[in-house]
């Protein structure tokens, strides 16, 4: 109950709704099923709550666990004190209780404990609580050469280690040390000696300084990667104006107040020394850590909206598709597929140097779209993507065939090709072919065959290979898991993969579904899911509502009905006076229903979910399919000039802004500052991938390979 009433006093819920939620993730039930099918329980609490709750009460669990752990630690070694329980109890994050646990976790022969075995921590204690004391004068008494002191000297060393263990172990000065230098430190990068080549991509870090709270995720990334290359270093530091406030922390610290004893002075150097030697060092190394945490879990965050965009992209549709792979001296591979993804035909043509067997390539594609009846044509936007392109174009106003082309990101296609999968979907065929059939797929399809693929050889991450890559496959796992049940699957189509992200299924059950559905036939019924091996009770439960099945006996089967609504709608439709399936598309009807005293039975938000679906059964979230037309006279960079206005693509959304694909082999950047003219602080809230917009060239560096892009048209 505690977790739960924070976790809801963090969400800015109810605590009713996530005690309910609890509830429901703790039964096994998956955040897509709760979403859609739990909302009386919840209250309508969405996906994205949903997802931040589960994870939240993830983490206070662990901390729970972390916190009875310690407790246990500290009271077996009889020094826990209720004050330091309560404490434990009520520290709110790792690193609080982290803290408080420093002075009891067991620890290494250090030179403080070594001084503590030595006999001084009497002495360090005498130096600190003294109403005056001279400590070179009290630190005679304890030299003691059977114990290796063999000197006022090594005494006062010795307590003075003892001394700033002690500080460095004290929670309420690491929390005020630690907030203030979140607050007012800055972060100073350099280059290490020997590393600084001019032409070095981490050159702009070479002699760079920013202020910590304020360093954006990409930069520390990327000063992050220098550090790991070995080519910078960094150092976390109070602000030059106010470099000793540190030290007067700590002074306050070991000084009485208003106090002028004879031992201050000394205390004073302690002080200044314990800073540099030791907490420093301490601060710096955790801060640093929680500044990399922070930054990756931006960079992740970035990534899942991204591919959250790429996912939601509008399908083209089931139509018979011609897939390109453009290449030059291997050739532009060609895949024909069927309106639900078959292999038709294939082929490679050679129209681009060296070989320039244009007009016989064309000869190829005019056959095949005559043919196959061809209505979509893919082009992957790899190596000769333009010159494949202009032969398309050729080709329709040659032929006036009607087809529609698109260039579409191949990002992933060769990862797709080389796989396991690729090779048991088509194990007679090139891996080359492989990949001109899954850039005709995505563009019918983007969900179902980006599914295929490891979301991370996609191309619309940052700095993907240098965060945590479990907390980002497991992101990037629940946004695939969200994307696909919200669009729903079709159970007589879909590969064992895009199966694998519905609610409640898991590999095996995937498995079993295609082998039952490749032996016996297409499922007639969503109840026929039952007879599938390992597909029990809860699983269909989760599962059944996601998934679509054409029935002429039940149309439901076909919606995002759940079966355990089937008789919610027949009392609906008993209500009017007609069948199921008759109420179905029936806007008329369904004005007339009473939606107030059905919902005093079922619930008001699921009898309105009900009564929006059969408006619209089976409707598909994604938007509406549209292309993007890149100018013919652009092709290469150095087509580019300063003001031209062009179409394009966004391929990619990062914290300092948007890659666009204006068709010249290189996307061009939309920094931020030009994504619109009010302030933007997140682009994800003005563009996302797959986007189309106009843009403007500012600038054009043909040497670096880049183009500086703007959305401020006038």
């Amino acid at each position: 109950m505690i977790i739960a009433a924070q976790i809801a006093s963090e969400l800015n819920v109810q605590l009713q709704q996530v005690t309910a939620t609890i509830e429901l993730l703790d039964q096994g039930d998956t955040v897509p099923f709760i979403a859609r099918y739990r909302k009386e329980a919840t209250r309508a609490l969405d996906d994205i709550q949903l997802r931040k709750l589960a994870q939240r009460l993830d983490y206070l669990r662990q901390l729970q666990q972390r916190r009875n752990s310690i407790l246990q630690s500290i009271e077996q070694q009889g020094l826990l004190t209720s004050k330091l329980r309560e404490a434990l109890n009520n520290s709110l994050s790792k690193t609080e209780i982290e803290d408080l646990y420093l002075p009891f976790k067991p620890k290494r022969n250090s030179k403080a404990s070594l001084a503590k075995q030595a006999g001084l921590q009497p002495l360090a204690d005498k130096i600190l609580s003294s109403a005056s004391v001279n400590p070179e004068f009290i630190a005679r008494d304890f030299v003691a050469k059977d114990r290796a002191i063999d000197n006022i000297a090594q005494a006062l060393n010795g307590a003075q280690q003892i001394i700033i263990e002690q500080l460095s172990e004290d929670a309420q000065l690491l929390g005020q040390l630690r907030q203030w230098l979140t607050g007012n430190g800055y972060l100073k990068v350099q280059v290490k000696r020997g590393k600084n080549d001019p032409q070095s991509k981490f050159r702009d870090y070479f002699s760079y300084s920013e202020a910590f709270n304020k360093i954006p995720a990409h930069r520390a990334l990327a000063i992050f990667r220098g550090i790991k290359e070995s080519v910078l270093k960094l150092q976390l530091t109070p602000p030059a104006h106010n470099a000793l406030y540190p030290i007067k922390l700590i002074e306050q610290q070991l000084l009485a107040a208003n106090s002028r004893r004879s031992q201050d002075y000394w205390l004073k150097q302690l002080a200044a020394e314990a800073w540099q030697a030791k907490l420093q060092p301490q601060l710096e190394s955790d801060l640093v850590k929680s500044l990399k945490e922070r930054s990756e879990h931006q960079s992740i965050e970035v990534f899942a909206d991204n591919l959250s965009a790429l996912l939601m992209a509008a399908p083209a549709g089931q139509k018979i598709t011609l897939g390109l792979d453009p290449g030059l001296r291997s050739g532009v591979k060609v895949a024909v597929i069927s309106s639900t993804g078959r292999l038709l035909a294939h082929c490679v043509i050679y129209p681009h140097a060296p070989q320039k067997k244009w007009q016989e390539a064309l000869h190829k594609l005019q056959n095949l779209v005559e043919k196959h009846q061809i209505t979509l044509i893919s082009i992957g936007n790899g190596t000769a993507s333009r010159e494949t392109e202009q032969l398309v174009k050729e080709l329709q106003q040659n032929t006036h065939l009607d087809f529609i082309s698109v260039v579409v990101s191949e990002a992933g296609a060769s990862v797709y090709s080389a796989s396991e999968l690729a090779s048991k979907e088509f194990p007679d065929i090139d891996v080359s072919i492989r990949g001109a059939i899954s850039i005709a797929r995505r563009l019918q399809d983007p969900l179902a065959e980006l599914v295929k693929i490891d979301p991370k050889a996609i191309g619309v991450g940052q700095y993907q290979h240098d965060v945590n890559q479990r907390a980002l496959h497991d992101k990037l796992a629940t946004v695939t898991e969200d994307c696909v049940n919200k669009v729903g699957v079709n159970i007589n189509s879909a590969s064992v993969q895009l199966l694998t992200q519905v609610s409640g299924i898991s590999q095996s059950i995937a498995e079993n579904i295609v082998a039952i559905r490749d032996a016996k036939g297409a499922f007639k019924n969503r109840h026929a899911l039952l007879k599938v091996p390992r597909l029990g009770a809860k699983a269909y439960q989760q599962c059944a509502g996601f998934l679509r099945i054409q029935n002429l006996d039940q149309p439901l089967d076909n919606s995002a009905v759940h079966p355990e609504s089937y008789a919610l709608v027949k009392k609906m439709a008993d209500s009017a006076q007609v069948t199921s399936a008759q109420l179905i598309g029936n806007q008329a009807l369904l004005q007339q229903l009473d939606v107030a005293q059905l919902s005093a039975q079922f619930g008001q938000y699921t009898v309105v979910d009900i009564i929006a679906e059969l408006a619209k059964p089976g409707r598909d979230p994604r938007p509406e399919f549209k292309t993007a037309t890149f100018d013919a006279e652009v092709n290469t960079l150095a087509d580019l000039e300063q003001g031209m206005l062009l179409e394009g693509v966004i391929t990619n959304v990062t914290n300092f802004g948007a890659f666009v694909d204006i068709g010249v082999h290189q996307d061009g950047l939309v920094h931020i500052s030009q994504l619109a003219k009010q302030f933007v602080k997140d682009p994800q809230q003005v563009v996302k991938t797959g986007q189309i917009v106009q843009v403007k060239i500012l600038e054009v560096d043909l040497q670096r390979k880049r183009a500086s892009l703007t959305m401020i048209l006038d």
